[in-house]
């Protein structure tokens, strides 16, 4: 099974959330902490995201500055 095939039946992980989102990997871990950012967690322990997900929260940042900072 292809990388890509992976990544899209589990979700992205968090460095290719960063990618996707265009912010670090330390800020995608900050922001999911934080709650802003919803995903799921895998049996071992990793962050899982949908581009649904990322794409909402891109959104919700364009329509309320002021959580970019957060």
């Amino acid at each position: 099974m292809s990388r890509d095939r992976t990544s899209s039946r589990l979700g992205l992980s968090t460095s290719e959330a960063a990618r996707h989102l265009g912010v670090s990997l330390s800020t995608v871990r900050r922001w999911s902490d934080a709650g802003h950012l919803r995903g799921y967690r895998t049996p071992g322990g990793q962050r899982r995201f949908t581009i649904e997900q990322l794409d909402e929260f891109l959104l919700s940042l364009e329509q309320d500055p002021s959580r970019r900072s957060a």
